[in-house]
């Protein structure tokens, strides 16, 4: 079954074009897998530091999501592989984006010329992004929220910078999905075990009370639910927690319980998957992330 999910992603990756974008006198690029069709559903797609957009095309199933449902999805490149979120703290050991990247305008840029196009439908456009990528899809949330009909976060938690500069223009429904074994972004927040850590991390509760406090929910869990052990070698299993909150300001919680710094999925997230979970701890593989974000996504607007 994974190896036919990582085929159909493959297929549905060879249909995707390069693409390059002119932001504030930088060249900047990304790819875009766009169906035939007009007016769809736009999903934004932010990869983790080091990485590339080409890394979440060949392990995720955004792809394969993205064929079949009719979306259009854009995978864009970070410089230095990096994001320029709101945080200003990196890893010792991982540079980030040279100064004075604007991966605000970058981002927007791209969503602004797929709507302009009439590719993409306005009021449909999503954005979902992991580890350092989720941090910049927070930032977007909190500077864009105008673009956005809703927004996802894997492996990451917000920090005392990102909290203080989030303004919404507008509540936005928001997923976060982190794992409470995550040796880079602490589920109870501080600094992670690994060399590459940053320290400052809000814990995965805080964060997700912030989401809804700006989202005007209640503070306390509206429902837990443990999903079915699929995979029980994983060695992980995941709780879905949601929110009481007004219609159409979802805020939801998957908790990865046992889970490292890994995108849950149907097929690996890493290239040595081995080498992955000694240095990132294990990837549950009950759910899978891009599945379980356009689930969310697509109750919006």
């Amino acid at each position: 079954m994974q190896v036919g999910v990582f085929l159909a992603a493959l297929i549905a990756a060879s249909a995707a074009s390069a693409e390059t974008i002119d932001v504030n006198g930088v060249k900047r690029s990304y790819t875009a897998q766009l169906p035939g069709k007009r007016l769809v559903p736009l999903v934004v797609v932010l990869h983790g530091k080091s990485r590339r957009g080409a890394d979440m095309i060949a392990r995720t199933t955004w792809p394969q999501v993205a064929k079949r449902e009719g979306l259009a999805v854009v995978f864009p490149d970070g410089l230095n592989n990096a994001w320029a979120d709101a945080r200003t703290k990196a890893g010792p050991a991982l540079r980030g984006p040279p100064a004075g990247t604007d991966d605000v305008a970058f981002i927007a840029k791209i969503v602004d010329k797929l709507v302009a196009d009439g590719t993409a439908d306005a009021k449909r456009v999503f954005i979902a992004g992991v580890s350092n990528g989720g941090a910049m899809a927070m930032t977007m949330a909190c500077a864009r929220a105008d673009l956005f009909a809703a927004a996802a976060s894997v492996i990451m938690n917000l920090t005392d910078e990102a909290a203080v500069t989030c303004h919404p223009s507008r509540p936005l429904p928001m997923l976060l999905m982190n794992g409470t074994a995550d040796l880079l972004v602490p589920y109870a927040g501080g600094r992670g075990t690994s060399y590459f850590a940053a320290d400052g991390f809000w814990s995965t509760d805080e964060t997700l009370a912030f989401w809804r406090r700006l989202n005007g929910c209640e503070v306390e869990d509206a429902e837990t639910t443990d999903l079915p052990d699929r995979a029980p070698a994983d060695h992980s299993t995941v709780t879905r927690i949601s929110s009481r909150c007004p219609q159409g300001h979802d805020v939801v919680l998957y908790r990865v319980n046992s889970g490292g710094h890994r995108v849950p999925g149907f097929v690996p997230d890493a290239r040595f998957p081995k080498i992955a979970a000694g240095l990132l701890g294990p990837q549950n593989i009950d759910i899978d992330g891009a599945e379980t974000i356009w689930t969310f996504f697509s109750s919006f607007p």
